[in-house]
């Protein structure tokens, strides 16, 4: 075994004798290496290796819990073996289709050293052994061309730091000519399916001595910070703002950035719009987000309709069966959904908009068979479903997400359109541009989209402010209901969510209130969070630590953020216990435990969930919660149970769940908790502002407390700026509503 320093890092070199393990779509392999007689188990996010191969391996020693002694790989060089003896091992370990150990043997006996570079360059020769087809050669090839072009994509990015992973995830989007494309412009990485930060590109593109005012590098630089804005809300970014901003943080120009703009713009790579005398710039895919939704939504909105013929003495049948009567705005958003192909219902809490969308849903069942009802996550559409007592279904699932071709498709689509005459659609705040395209081009022509939500809460996590947007431009059919009914009255937390709204300080409440607040600072607030949560709470109103108590947090770092808070809180709540099997990360020390709370922390459309007594299906989506039923620390898998699915979590997916203790306040939108606990201390200028206080402060349900500071406070109720989205849907709708004037 030839094993030596390399930096940090041990150097193991030696001949891959036996794959134990290989998952394709993050590179984890776990391998025996054959090191000068003594037999070493290599394992790591490497990328494909296969029998007979030499291999140079950096990493260090492990004790595997259950496998004992294992060299953990950080990057591993592979070359193809060149001596007979080795291309026999390799050619017989079935890597390639048709050739098996026999056929192996034979074209080795006939080409020799050469035969790997015949399947390579020229497969018909392959042809001149009995058994394999032009069909067969081709096949063969094509399978040997694509491995190697893999380890080639995993060997390029190694040299820039980039784990294999990463390498075969760029493969599987760019295919076989992957090194050629990014050597030639690395400025892709920034792109699908990496997304990674200029900087580190630019530190590979300086390697490969691309100049720093070079076409390629200001291209990039503008639509890295398109995505970017992108990634932070914004459709569409003033051209001026743009120029500006891009030449900054290229250290170039402004001169030189406007010149690739333009010739990004005449290309189409990017396109632009007026709206009242300013250009914007779009990424192309945005822009047609936009202009779709504003396209359909005018069609609806001029389409005629009629309202049903004894829509009032319907209206007076709910009422007698339920024993009240509608306020005179839950009457008119009523009539206003009966009678019209698109609406908007807005409101804050205690307003009556549930009661609303019941009434919209039992009149709208009665005339239709097929009524929709569902919300833009999974604990939204639960809660919709508990409030309006029929089923409602994510906005994914109602479309069926097809991901066999590897990216996020739908498989309802224009194509093939939902069977809904109606979609009520609720939370229409956190709903995103991209989403609401999807949804409204799967959507019937005649369909009618009922539209409910609440536009002071945070806008969607992606692009775009939809309700937002669609308000501003006041050409939809929209009822705002704003009467508190008498029993929301009485909540404290209603009161103080309208307060905030309004611009004014929330009113601090007693012991017997919904809402109090507790002054506190820096570690004192950490401690306090955690004393409420671990036995204050649960003393006083026998709430739940785990299933009934959220904090939220405005942000994720600092003594009160969501990280630092999560491993207090799992210390003190799930602490370690022999009993408790768990998976660690080595680097991070960050701990899956049996019992955890956990979040998941971006969509997946993949992982595979059991329904007691319902069908099995795939998919789960951020900022679902969940438990951890089952721990596997060998097989390094966990089973989460959220609500009612059961999710099998394997190694390569549980780096998309997170302890969820403490939760940043945009993950838990669309989501009730009945007590909630939110930390105001020492919160970033940047994060202090009002529609997140506001949006934390109305995910409580029985009781919300607030942890800091009066300034703190202050700051975010008195700060409505971080509110604006760059967007040009209002522009764009109203185009779409109102003719053109005739000159």
């Amino acid at each position: 075994m030839r094993s030596e320093l390399a930096g940090e890092l041990l150097k193991l070199e030696g001949i891959v004798e036996h794959v134990i393990y290989e998952n394709p779509d993050n590179g984890y392999t776990v391998f025996e290496v054959d090191a000068g007689g003594t037999d070493v188990v290599v394992a790591g996010n490497v990328g494909s290796v296969d029998n007979g191969m030499s291999v140079t391996v950096y990493g260090y020693m492990t004790t595997h819990p259950s496998y004992g002694e294992q060299f953990r790989a950080e990057t591993c060089e592979a070359t193809l073996p060149e001596e007979t003896g080795a291309i026999l091992s390799y050619l017989s370990s079935g890597v390639l289709p048709y050739i098996g150990p026999s056929t192996a043997k034979k074209l080795v006996d006939k080409f020799g050293e050469e035969t790997l570079t015949v399947i390579a360059e020229t497969p018909q020769r392959l042809c001149e052994l009995k058994g394999i087809t032009p069909q067969k050669a081709t096949a063969i090839s094509n399978e040997f061309r694509r491995m190697y072009g893999v380890r080639e994509v995993v060997a390029w990015m190694a040299r820039f730091g980039l784990s294999a992973q990463q390498a075969v995830e760029v493969y599987r989007t760019m295919g076989p000519h992957t090194v050629q494309a990014l050597e030639q412009n690395p400025y892709l990485l920034c792109g699908e399916p990496l997304n990674l930060k200029f900087d580190l590109v630019d530190g590979i593109a300086m390697r490969l001595q691309v100049e720093q005012g070079s076409a390629l590098r200001v291209g990039a630089g503008i639509l890295y910070a398109l995505r970017h804005n992108a990634n932070n809300g914004h459709t569409c970014l003033p051209r001026a703002k743009l120029v500006a901003s891009t030449a900054r943080f290229l250290r170039l120009a402004p001169e030189q950035v406007e010149q690739a703009l333009e010739i990004q713009i005449q290309e189409e790579e990017l396109r632009t719009r007026n709206f009242e005398g300013t250009t914007y710039v779009y990424l192309p895919d945005l822009l047609s987000a936009e202009e779709d939704i504003a396209a359909r939504l005018g069609e609806l909105s001029t389409f005629p309709t009629e309202a049903p013929p004894n829509l009032d003495s319907d209206i007076r049948v709910l009422e007698f069966a339920q024993g009240f009567a509608y306020a005179p705005l839950q009457r008119e958003a009523i009539r206003m959904a009966l009678s019209n192909r698109v609406m908007v219902l807005t409101g804050g809490p205690g307003t009556g908009k549930t009661t609303t969308v019941r009434a919209i849903l039992s009149l709208y069942e009665a005339i239709y068979d097929r009524v929709a009802l569902c919300a833009p996550t999974g604990r939204a559409a639960n809660r919709l479903g508990e409030l309006t007592g029929h089923k409602a279904s994510t906005i994914h699932r109602l479309l069926e997400v097809d991901y066999t071709s590897g990216s996020v498709r739908f498989v309802h689509n224009e194509k093939n359109p939902l069977p809904f005459d109606v979609i009520i659609l609720d939370e229409m705040s956190m709903v995103d541009a991209k989403l609401f395209q999807a949804l409204l081009a799967a959507a019937r022509y005649h369909c009618r989209i009922i539209m409910v939500g609440d536009a002071d809460q945070l806008p969607s996590v992606g692009p775009g402010n939809v309700l937002g947007e669609i308000l501003r431009a006041g050409v939809l059919p929209t009822v705002c209901l704003t009467e508190i009914f008498r029993q929301a009255q009485k909540s404290v937390i209603v009161q103080n969510a309208h307060r905030i709204v309004s611009g004014v300080m929330p009113q601090s409440g007693g012991k017997t209130d919904d809402f109090f607040m507790i002054e506190s600072s820096g570690l004192a607030c950490q401690r306090l969070v955690c004393e409420l949560v671990s036995s204050r709470l649960p003393k006083a109103y026998g709430f739940d630590p785990v299933r009934d108590i959220q904090v939220l947090c405005p942000t994720k770092v600092g003594p009160t953020g969501s990280v630092e808070l999560n491993r207090r809180l799992q210390a003190i709540l799930n602490p370690p216990d022999a009993a408790k099997p768990q998976i660690v990360w080595e680097q991070s020390g960050r701990v899956l435990r049996l019992g955890d709370k956990v979040m998941q922390i971006k969509n997946d459309y993949d992982i595979p969930y059991e329904r007691d007594g319902a069908e099995a299906g795939v998919g789960a989506y951020n900022g679902d919660l969940g438990i951890i039923t089952e721990v596997d620390p060998s097989g390094r898998s966990v089973t989460v149970q959220m609500e009612d699915r059961k999710y099998l979590y394997g190694a390569d997916q549980l780096a998309e769940l997170e302890p969820a203790y403490a939760v940043t306040v945009h993950k838990s939108q669309g989501s009730e908790f009945p007590a909630v606990i939110m930390p105001l201390a020492d919160v970033p200028a940047r994060l202090c502002y009002r529609n997140l206080l506001y949006t934390g402060v109305t995910r409580a349900r029985k009781l919300c407390i607030l942890a800091g500071t009066r300034r703190t406070e202050k700051a975010m109720v008195d700060n409505v700026r971080q509110n604006m989205r760059y967007s040009g849907l209002r522009f764009l709708l109203q185009q779409a509503v109102t003719p053109p004037q005739k000159p």
